[in-house]
């Protein structure tokens, strides 16, 4: 049986640029964890120049970080892809149907998927226009791991062909995310990069909230948003917030908003980071609503639920500050005993362990193990 560190490379999108992307503060935060528990890295990341030209990270101190110029040039790394006690390749990786076949056929150890982009994968995936996995591809991968759980977890598991489904969420890490004292700049702001399936539910719950109240103050913070979107005068825009500066945007905002990508609602049970960071950060948190947010989450004691701009308003206007800071100090607790880079870390080491010794349950037959679920 496989004791001790175990040798890990993962083939991710981006581990040097968080810019226009969420996949680079989940991989420094989960692999930063795995490192402390005595695990050795490989981190290989296709060199394009939209993250070469946007790095904010070029040599971490938890994990080798590579780059390669083509598959062909992928060659250079075979011996450490082999060997692995773990390949995990990510969502949206460049040519990822290629370097996933690369790998099935090469490496030893645990194959794994993981999936940062799970509705929008299976989407594709019916309409046959997904980039970076195939049906006969994703059966070839021991472990499915995808940032959304709950039912989905089976779904994969029948449809795909795949071994062993497992929900691993994003996390946050409760050290750079600790509550600052800072002047109140916004009372609702929102951190997250342009996406037109979501832009429908930003309108709702930020825009028209400031067009109706022009004495409050708004932001949003995010890459690739489209000249054309007609911006309230008392809404701030900022072009980009690096990861180190996440904290003391939340604690300037009274509020932070949560709004869900158009996929992500349907399938439920798909936490952002931005739900993670921002209750770590102890700001007081407005979301839509989807199914699961119950277990990441209890409405009305650590977010608030809003659905029309009424919602919005009614929060920002009549909550007493008191109220305001006991949500996001429950919402805290919450999110460091059940989503922190540790707890995420340990969940991924069980489940390679248990893949490595060919012990691990179909999701359909098991309690599911990651979800957070948690009951009240």
């Amino acid at each position: 049986m496989r004791s001790g560190p175990l040798r890990i490379v993962v083939l991710g999108l981006s581990l040097s640029s968080s810019w226009g992307n969420g996949h680079a503060t989940t991989y420094r935060a989960l692999l930063r964890a795995l490192a402390a528990r005595g695990h050795d890295i490989l981190f290989l990341e296709r060199d394009v120049p939209w993250y070469a030209s946007t790095r904010d990270l070029t040599d971490p101190d938890y994990c080798r970080l590579a780059f390669y110029s083509s598959l062909p040039d992928l060659d250079r790394y075979a011996g450490p892809i082999k060997t692995a006690d773990a390949v995990v390749v990510g969502s949206y990786v460049p040519n990822g149907i290629a370097v996933g076949r690369l790998v099935q056929a090469s490496a030893r150890g645990v194959k794994v998927f993981y999936d940062i982009d799970t509705p929008v994968t299976l989407d594709d995936l019916e309409a046959g226009t997904c980039a970076y996995l195939s049906p006969e591809l994703a059966a070839g991968y021991d472990l499915y791991l995808s940032f959304t759980g709950g039912p989905i977890l089976a779904h994969i598991e029948r449809r795909l062909g795949v071994a062993a489904a497992r929900a691993l969420y994003c996390s946050v890490d409760p050290d750079a995310y600790a509550p600052q004292r800072r002047p109140t700049r916004w009372d609702l702001s929102f951190l997250g990069t342009y996406s037109a399936d979501r832009q429908a539910a930003l309108h709702r719950l930020l825009i028209e909230p400031a067009r109706r109240s022009p004495h409050l103050r708004f932001a949003v913070a995010g890459a690739q948003y489209p000249a054309g979107i007609a911006w309230p005068g008392n809404v701030e825009r900022i072009e980009h917030v690096p990861p180190s500066e996440h904290p003391a945007f939340y604690a300037a905002s009274r509020f932070t908003l949560n709004v869900t990508r158009a996929g992500m609602v349907r399938a439920g049970f798909s936490p952002s980071v931005r739900l993670f960071e921002a209750a770590a950060a102890g700001t007081a948190i407005i979301s839509d609503p989807w199914p699961g947010l119950e277990t990441i989450l209890q409405p009305e004691r650590e977010v608030i639920v809003a659905i029309r701009p009424e919602d919005v308003l009614a929060a920002l206007l009549s909550i007493p500050e008191s109220r305001r800071k006991r949500l996001g100090q429950a919402a805290r607790r919450r999110v460091l005993a059940n989503h922190t880079a540790v707890r995420r870390a340990l969940q991924l080491e069980a489940y390679l362990l248990e893949a490595l010794h060919g012990s691990a349950p179909r999701a359909a037959g098991r309690e599911l193990v990651g979800t957070g679920a948690h009951r009240h």
